[in-house]
């Protein structure tokens, strides 16, 4: 609920020119999602962060953290509301991927369902308390506690022109040089949004369950970045090299369980076809040698040596 005075949502509340903390409840679950609202002094767009709908990808939940912490509601033009993290429940398992409380992936069921099981009402309550109605959503990741990455931002052209130019503009003030344009996956945050007409964009750095500073400062002037593009905060961009534009992401799964012995890594290029790693079996013996889906840049790799069947080993940007 917001006012011109007022905004609250969940247990948290913020007049106008102040910041308020709390937790916002999930119907039907036991998850409360740390949120914390920035109600600008002045009147602006409305935005939305959230970082941590994977429990282990440590950088983006510190990057909310401090984004929410650091802004000055009296420098705020509009309303910042910030989840952090998302997946409170998965963060405390320290388990890559997945909720706990059902074994699905939180980034596979938006929008949600109100009587769906656990991730599919922590989608359903995020979308109908903070998503729905907001300007922009930046929804931060980074490489989970098994996956190593180079950073890179993605946003869906599955969308109206004006939502597809807005993110894609959100995406080039947020400064990381590899952009991937994507029709997106089903059930993920920023395709979601698109369907609503929501600009967004999600943004990825560190990985392999380390919180690294790098990897954090990268996302924290990526967001400030954005917040100054819409005008939220003062100030234009900082400038930014060209980005290199990456028209599909296509990855690679096992189709085996086993041991995964990878022979590239994130930022290598392939070339479609190239061995890219083999599946052995506990003995040593090779179950499956795995080829690149496509040419191009090695977005993500999977470090686990242990690997079930559907579980991704490799994620490529291609042009």
């Amino acid at each position: 609920m917001a006012t011109d005075l007022t905004w609250t949502v969940g247990t948290a509340n913020a007049a106008r020119g102040q910041k308020g903390r709390g937790l916002l409840p999930v119907p039907g679950t036991s998850v409360q999602m740390p949120i914390t609202l920035i109600h600008g002094a002045r009147p602006g767009p409305r935005v939305l962060i959230t970082g941590g709908v994977h429990g282990g990808e440590y950088p983006a939940i510190e990057t909310a953290i401090r984004t929410a912490r650091e802004l000055d509601p009296g420098q705020v033009s509009g309303r910042v509301a910030v989840v952090h993290p998302y997946g409170i429940t998965a963060f405390h398992a320290r388990l890559q991927y997945l909720v706990p409380e059902d074994g699905k992936n939180p980034n596979r069921v938006f929008p949600g369902k109100a009587t769906g099981t656990v991730s599919e009402r922590m989608a359903f309550t995020l979308f109908e308390t903070l998503v729905s109605g907001t300007d922009a959503w930046v929804d931060l990741h980074g490489g989970d506690i098994h996956e190593a990455l180079i950073p890179f931002t993605v946003y869906s052209d599955g969308a109206a022109p004006e939502v597809v130019a807005k993110s894609r503009a959100m995406a080039e003030a947020f400064g990381i040089s590899n952009i991937i344009v994507s029709q997106s996956i089903a059930g993920g945050t920023y395709g979601a949004a698109a369907t609503r007409g929501i600009p967004a964009i999600l943004s990825e750095a560190g990985g392999v369950g380390q919180l690294e500073e790098p990897d954090v400062a990268i996302l924290v002037r990526g967001v400030r970045n954005v917040l100054r593009l819409l005008g939220v905060v003062p100030g234009a961009p900082e400038p930014a090299a060209p980005p290199t534009r990456l028209a599909r992401f296509v990855w690679a799964r096992s189709e085996h369980t086993g041991c995964w012995y990878p022979s590239v890594r994130a930022g290598d290029r392939v070339n479609e076809g190239e061995r890219i790693g083999v599946i052995k079996d506990y003995w040593g013996d090779v179950l499956a040698e795995h080829k690149a889906p496509a040419s191009g840049v090695v977005i993500f790799i999977v470090t686990s040596l242990a690997i079930t069947p559907n579980d991704p080993l490799i994620g490529v940007g291609a042009s």
